[in-house]
């Protein structure tokens, strides 16, 4: 029988059929997105999870911000970032077992993760942890052959170990990769050598030398090696040979004399050393490390020091052109309590290199001890030529003008000094440099400049005694402010109760303001701490006694005060007449 397909029965069972795949085919694309769309929120989530934790680490609400990577591995349970981010904390948090742990867990999830694994090889080296930290790197050294850093790391390990066989073999490897090259032959060398291998370590830097010919350096380090090994002959062969195709080479020059030094040739040894020392062509830095053994060397042996003098005097007079040498000579002669003689060298070494401030802060340090003031403003105005922004010689050059009565080089050098003041100069510098204005103001008798210089020397620094002292006083001569003066005294007491000058001053000021009985309290407190007061203490002291009723003890505080030369128009005037004079 045929079948034909306008046969109403089959239309019908052929439309069934193909609704219901239809349908099939819905449901599978359905279910496909629904998979999809979890893993999308789940990524979303875990996204945004990681990404809070950082932002709350940087702004270091680090409890918020370990919650969060908290939450990441609860919806992500082996996640590598998260793991690896949450081992930082526990090891903050001195959980060390556990930091590693994770750290671990971190690498097992993302084993081609160099960072990762290298932090935990860090922590297990960290924490002594050789044998894992061994191992860990090992493999890394599979996983990562083109980090060197992992060699190096590994190499660390097996010398810690002292694995040295595998030591050698990854020496070897590193030399097959970087070439033959100093570093690596030292390294196989002292590890033959550590082990009793003599033949080997030689034939090592033997190898080094023959790869390099025409370095004379690692024949040099052959020659050495030799001595070291009290092989003499073939360390002076070497020597020798270094020698003649090159007659300044300042290695070799040095190690002929530790040649003729360890086999007692004591002659040869100290013209070996002339030989280098005085030798134009050899550096200063050769120079300075040559003369350094031999002061270990004399001083060990307990020899006069003036065969070290000497030495040092004949370099001196090849007038060398760095600061090393003569800085070393300074430095020895200081050691032997030779100060005068340390003088001169310093000096030199200032010509050589003008910007030494250690140089120069000695010399400062010895004209200031010798209340050399000339000297003290030579060193300090090339001082701030040389080191224009070091705020100490332009201070101590004022000092200098100061004491040499030149008010107005001390105002103009604090005016310069001012000009390299930054948020970074120490405030407290600063603040003198204004008081010191103040003082030569007030010798300029530019009285509101004194004022506005102590203010601006308070702003910077409230408890500036000497400013607080002086503007007081003056304050006081002037008889005005009187309220202010005496708070600004009272700190200088309170902070040094002993001083005789601040004791003077308060005392001045309660005068002033007719306290007589207190003035009197503070005055006697100024004698008792200075038996040699000025004149014009002494003549404060009078009038204080006089308003106090001891007329007789005043008149002898007057005479004092003329005897030691006070300055006042009304002294003669109290003496002859007795009485107090204003």
């Amino acid at each position: 029988m045929r079948v034909f397909f306008n046969d109403k029965r089959f239309k019908y069972l052929w439309l069934f059929l193909v609704l219901q795949l239809i349908n099939c085919q819905w449901s599978i694309v359905n279910g496909q997105l629904s998979t999809v769309n979890g893993q999308l929120s789940t990524d979303r989530k875990y996204d945004y999870y990681f990404h809070e934790a950082t932002r709350l680490r940087i702004q270091k609400k680090y409890d918020a911000s370990f919650d969060m990577l908290q939450h990441c591995l609860a919806i992500r349970p082996n996640s590598p970032s998260a793991l690896y981010e949450l081992a930082q904390y526990y090891m903050v948090l001195k959980q060390t077992d556990k930091g590693i742990a994770t750290m671990a867990e971190a690498v097992k999830y993302a084993p081609d993760n160099y960072w990762y694994a290298q932090g935990l090889a860090n922590l297990y080296m960290q924490q002594n942890k050789f044998e894992e930290a061994g191992n860990l790197l090992e493999d890394m050294e599979k996983r990562f052959p083109t980090k060197i850093d992992v060699t190096y790391s590994l190499l660390q390990i097996y010398n810690r170990l002292g694995k040295f066989d595998r030591s050698v073999e990854l020496l070897d490897k590193l030399e097959v990769r970087l070439g033959k090259n100093e570093q690596i032959s030292m390294q196989k060398f002292a590890i033959y050598d550590q082990q009793g291998e003599e033949d080997k370590a030689m034939a090592e830097l033997k190898s080094l030398a023959d790869e390099f010919p025409t370095d004379y350096r690692y024949q040099v380090i052959l020659g050495d090696a030799y001595l070291q090994k009290e092989k003499y002959d073939e360390a002076y062969d070497i020597y020798q040979k270094i020698l003649k195709a090159e007659p300044d080479n300042a290695m070799a020059m040095y190690s002929l004399a530790a040649y003729y030094e360890q086999t007692g040739q004591t002659e040869k040894y100290d013209q070996q050393l002339n030989t280098v020392l005085l030798n134009r062509k050899v550096d200063a830095s050769t120079k300075t490390d040559v003369m350094r053994r031999l002061i270990i060397r004399n001083e060990s042996s307990q020899k006069d020091s003036t065969i070290v003098i000497n030495l040092f005097d004949r370099i001196m007079e090849q007038e060398p052109e760095e600061a090393d040498i003569p800085m070393l000579y300074a430095q020895y002669l200081y050691s032997k309590k030779m100060d005068d003689k340390a003088i001169p060298v310093l000096k030199q070494v200032l010509q050589i290199e003008p910007t030494n401030t250690a140089a120069r802060m000695t010399l400062l340090g010895e004209a200031v001890k010798q209340e050399d003031y000339d000297g003290v403003i030579d060193i300090c105005q090339t001082g701030t030529e040389a080191n224009p922004d070091m705020l100490e010689f332009y201070y101590y050059l004022a000092i200098g003008y100061n004491q040499t009565a030149r008010s107005d080089s001390v105002i103009s050098v604090c005016k310069r000094a001012l000009t390299h003041v930054d948020d970074e100069s120490d405030v407290n510098v600063v603040s003198d440099f204004y008081a010191i204005m103040g003082d030569a103001y007030h010798k300029k008798k530019m009285m509101k400049e004194t004022y506005e210089a102590y203010e601006s020397a308070l702003e910077y620094n409230a408890n500036n005694i000497m400013a607080l002292n002086n503007y007081a006083y003056y304050l006081s001569l002037e008889r005005r402010d009187l309220d202010k003066a005496e708070e600004m005294s009272y700190k200088t007491v309170k902070a040094e109760p002993n001083n005789a000058t601040y004791l003077d001053t308060y005392a001045w000021i309660l005068f002033e303001k007719a306290n007589y009985e207190q003035a009197k309290i503070y005055i006697d407190q100024a004698l008792q701490n200075d038996d040699g007061l000025s004149g014009e203490v002494l003549e404060h002291c009078g009038d204080i006694y006089f308003h106090t009723g001891d007329t007789e003890k005043a008149l002898d505080f007057w005479k004092q005060a003329k005897e030691k030369g006070s300055e006042s128009t009304t002294i003669e005037q109290k003496i002859r007449q007795k009485k107090y004079i204003r």
